[in-house]
């Protein structure tokens, strides 16, 4: 009965409505997540540099990006640790806690005084509450997309594996969206003296929602039956590493080119770049932020379409049309900017997300595709840290300096082409593996090498 269309891999009926218990789930839980890890980018890009790293008497929109960007070097520490106790003791409970770890740290940020009133400790709290996003952040994907997909009939594992993938649109669109609400509630300086807090204190309630919601969905059944079998990888991640070391470094080549393009926006350089008072085009906060909110949207339904595309077509071939979409893209991004019209912006935003969407809606199935069940957390979680610290990272921080050193943003296009072109390279270097069995029947079949150019078995 494995991996049978109607059955989860244990031979169990699972039927439509704990499907749909699932996607609610993953969709609910990674929306909450990427909210709270958003929010903080966004924070940075329009008030935080002032209210916090001002007093470090350095450059403080790159500092500030930066901070952005150290929260990514702990993603791997989260993915090692969720990943090690996801494959030995179940995907729900990580996620359980991952969820309150990232929403008790965000909310703390909202209560946090400024540099004004307690000087240089107030962005190292900061950063503190940053580096628990990270953690957070690092175990939660992994988890969320083996629920969605361990759960998944065989033919439909992209589009279910997507339903974790527009918590990123959905977070951004939530994110933007409070804080354009709050720029239009407590405008000038009252977005500067309370303003900017709100959309940190309403996680809490955000969390509440989310811990009830995944609380009543059933343990991924790939893991339960390896759970019975007793054959749960003792030290997942040593064997992961032993065996299988080139392909989480491909895998995570693939996230990389997608992540530092995304990242123009989820880490607020896009934000940042048009409403710099002094920079080039000088928009107001509210339009712009009303226009990242919109292209959210164009992000959401991109994504969803791509994780359908894929189980008809198969993801690599997905990803290679989302991979030459995403450089149109780059291409059209500030030349669009750039004219200070906040129309075109959004225009260059919406088509940006069309290959934003089709290089991340496969994702989810596509990673667990490409790792062996007793491994798999271990194998998607550290894969995906890793490309989040070679793509996005330092993105925002890197097209900060480029535009600082040549006085242009032709250099940040050039960047941003040849991280996906990154992305392309890798995709290429993989066989694409769509409706491979999951259970722990097949470890055999899973275990052979998907690089193109190596043995499979």
């Amino acid at each position: 009965m494995t991996d049978h269309p109607g059955f989860t891999p244990t031979g169990t009926i699972a039927t439509s409505a704990d499907r749909r218990r699932v996607v609610f789930a993953t969709v609910v839980g990674t929306t909450v997540e990427w909210y709270d890890y958003f929010i903080y980018a966004t924070a940075v890009a329009l008030v935080f540099n002032e209210l916090f790293f001002s007093a470090l008497g350095a450059n403080s929109v790159l500092l500030g990006f930066a901070t952005v960007g150290i929260s990514f070097l702990f993603r791997p520490l989260g993915a090692f640790l969720a990943g090690h106790f996801g494959d030995k003791y179940g995907r729900k409970t990580v996620l359980m806690w991952t969820l309150v770890l990232m929403g008790a740290a965000t909310a703390l940020i909202g209560l946090l005084p400024t540099a004004e009133a307690i000087g240089v400790m107030a962005p190292i709290l900061l950063v503190l509450l940053r580096i628990l996003q990270g953690l957070s952040a690092g175990g939660e994907w992994g988890g969320a997309v083996l629920m969605a997909v361990e759960h998944a009939p065989k033919t439909r594992r992209g589009i279910f594996g997507a339903s974790p993938q527009i918590g990123v649109p959905l977070g951004l669109l939530l994110a933007s969206g409070v804080m354009a609400i709050m720029t239009a509630v407590a405008p000038g300086d009252q977005f500067l003296a309370w303003g900017w807090r709100i959309p940190f204190l309403l996680s809490v309630v955000l969390i509440l929602v989310g811990y009830y919601v995944r609380r009543r969905v059933e343990e991924s059944p790939v893991f339960t039956e390896l759970a019975e079998r007793k054959e749960k990888a003792q030290m997942p991640i040593v064997q992961l590493f032993r065996k299988h070391a080139l392909l989480v470094v491909i895998a995570a080549l693939v996230f990389a080119g997608n992540n530092a393009v995304g990242y123009m926006t989820t880490g607020g350089y896009i934000q940042n770049y048009s409403t710099n008072p002094e920079g080039p085009i000088a928009l107001d906060r509210g339009p712009v932020l009303w226009a990242v909110t919109g292209s959210a949207v164009t992000w959401l339904i991109t994504t969803l379409l791509a994780g359908w595309v894929s189980d008809r077509i198969g993801r690599r071939s997905t990803y290679i049309i989302g991979w030459i979409l995403q450089l149109g893209g780059v291409i059209l991004l500030f030349p669009l900017v750039n004219t200070g019209n906040i129309w075109l912006l959004f225009t260059a935003l919406a088509v940006l997300t069309i290959g934003l969407g089709f290089t991340y809606g496969p994702q989810a199935a596509l990673y667990t595709e490409l790792f062996p069940a007793s491994i798999r957390f271990s194998g998607v979680s550290i894969s995906y840290a890793i490309g989040a610290i070679a793509g996005g990272a330092f993105a925002p921080m890197i097209a900060a300096w480029l535009v600082e050193k040549t006085g242009s943003t032709d250099a940040v296009t050039w960047y941003l082409a040849g991280m996906t072109l990154i992305g392309l390279v890798a995709t290429l270097l993989l066989r694409d593996r769509s409706g491979i069995p999951l259970g722990p029947d097949h470890e055999a079949e899973q275990a052979a090498s998907p690089i193109r150019g190596m043995a499979r078995a």
